[in-house]
This record gives C-alpha cells, sequence and structure tokens, in this order.
C-alpha cells in the first residue's frame, strides 16, 4: 500500500507544479519519477493479467524510457 501512496503523492506534486505554471522540465521529471513508482507499485501488486504492467510499459514509452530506465532518465534530461 506504501507504493500506491507514493502514486498518489506524486500526482499530487504535479497537479501543484501544473498549478503554479512550473517549466515544463520540471513536471517532466515528476513524470519520469511517476513512472518509476508506478512500476514499483505494479511488481509489488504482482498482477497476475498483465495490464498494469504493460500500461506502465506504455508510459515508459511514450516518455521515451523503459520503466527499468525511469531514475536514469531523469538525469539524463535536459530542457
Amino acid at each position: 500500500m506504501e507504493e500506491a501512496s507514493r502514486v498518489v503523492d506524486r500526482l499530487r506534486r504535479i497537479e501543484a507544479l501544473e498549478e503554479e505554471d512550473a517549466p515544463p522540465a520540471a513536471i517532466l521529471a515528476e513524470v519520469r519519477e511517476l513512472l518509476a513508482e508506478a512500476e514499483a507499485w505494479v511488481r509489488s501488486e504482482g498482477h497476475a493479467d498483465g495490464r498494469a504492467e504493460a500500461a506502465v510499459g506504455r508510459l515508459g514509452e511514450a516518455l521515451g524510457t523503459a520503466p527499468e530506465q525511469g531514475m536514469e532518465a531523469e538525469r539524463t534530461l535536459v530542457a
């Protein structure tokens, strides 16, 4: 359940950044962290049908990074 709380907290931070008109790079960094946290949540839940893991994978593809590279991708982000 701790993983789910992290995801919800991260979503709130992203929403707050959007309300503050934060730079896109700051929001993207939070989204990349969200991806890593979502992956941890999916793995901790052990979903057998694979839908949640597939969704996390699609998000990683959309961000241009594999889910396993969530932290590394943030460090290489250049805005």
